[in-house]
């Protein structure tokens, strides 16, 4: 077999492995990494423009995700049963959230499912991992919130119900279920940002 032959064959051969595999090797030949970075650098890119509405600083955002992902790959062989896919996306949404949250001054509520929507047709599975960690945190700051704030909030973000429905089981008027919904989430990013300085 020429070399020629034998150079594409062992091309082709590292165009078929997994994203793990090529993950575990670039730490022993780090010019590998450029081939996860080929893959998923537009994915990444447009899951991060979702969050931050600026290409410039999406790419800044995407730039940061792969140094971490680089930096921590001997961490990703202990998640068992999660997917280099999944795991990316959830650091460059999480890198994406924490840079929106210095831009806007913790005006993020981190169980937006308008996050989650955006990312579900890049990698379907992300959502949920992604969505428990925020619904965790969510659930937490609940905890430390009026009941009537509490109950409008936990109805809208993580019951996923409309106004309708939210105002007929509260017994409230949509105007004012808006109106509570407001407080609640004004209170919501207080409690979060206490949390996130703590």
């Amino acid at each position: 077999m020429s070399r020629h032959l034998q150079e594409e064959k062992s091309q082709s051969g590292v165009a078929e492995m997994k994203d793990e595999d090529i993950l575990r090797a670039s730490q022993y030949e780090p010019a590998m990494f450029e081939m996860l970075v080929e893959r998923y650098q537009e994915p990444l890119l447009r899951a991060a423009l979702r969050v931050v509405r600026n290409r410039d600083e999406a790419e800044d955002i995407v730039q940061e995700s792969f140094v971490k992902i680089y930096k921590n790959a001997g961490k990703f062989e202990k998640y068992d049963g999660i997917e280099f896919k999944s795991w990316a996306y959830k650091i460059a949404i999480n890198t994406a959230i924490t840079h929106y949250r210095k831009l806007k001054r913790g005006e993020f509520l981190t169980d937006d499912p308008a996050v989650f929507e955006a990312i579900d047709e890049e990698a379907p599975d992300t959502r949920y991992s992604f969505a428990a960690d925020a619904k965790a945190a969510v659930a937490r700051a609940l905890e430390k919130m009026p009941l009537h704030l509490q109950s409008v909030l936990r109805r809208y973000y993580l019951e996923d119900k409309s106004y309708r429905i939210i105002a007929e089981e509260e017994n409230i008027s949509i105007p004012t279920l808006k109106m509570r919904l407001f407080r609640a989430k004004k209170l919501f990013k207080k409690i979060n940002k206490e949390e996130s300085s703590a």
